[in-house]
């Protein structure tokens, strides 16, 4: 069944944070068979986007470990598609949801060449829930 508020909603990506980078992307890459659909940044603040296989995706971000509050974990956000990511961000401002990035198009993607727009909101328990559109991704 359709999502009737949100059109083309779907799993999109699940955003972690690593602390070793080539660690990281040898387990998903050489380990698991995920494969690299684009990288972004320099070393020490890069962030990649891996296909699970099945067009869902992982992306990782480098950090700092010395960087890492107590009690915050590896898990980033959790990221789900739509067609259109302003009325996505609105339906979910209206149900409650904060605002913590209004509808953008983000800079590391329009150099990459790729037509996207992102929005986050915290959900009701502080989750962090981010809404993309992109025909390329």
């Amino acid at each position: 069944m359709k999502n009737q508020k949100i059109a083309g909603c779907g799993f999109h990506h699940v955003a972690i944070w690593t602390a070793n980078w080539d660690r990281s992307l040898n387990f998903y890459i050489d380990g698991l068979g995920f494969t690299q659909k684009i990288i972004w940044g320099e070393e020490g603040s890069r962030g990649v986007m891996l296909d699970t296989g099945d067009g869902n995706y992982l992306e990782i971000f480098e950090r700092d470990p010395a960087k890492q509050t107590v009690g915050e974990g590896s898990l980033l956000h959790l990221c789900f598609r739509s067609e259109n990511v302003e009325n996505a961000f609105k339906t979910a401002i209206l149900a409650g949801g904060k605002e913590k990035l209004a509808p953008k198009v983000p800079e590391p993607f329009t150099k990459l060449g790729l037509t996207t727009k992102i929005a986050f909101i915290e959900g009701p328990d502080g989750e962090i829930v981010e809404f993309f559109e992109s025909p390329d991704l």
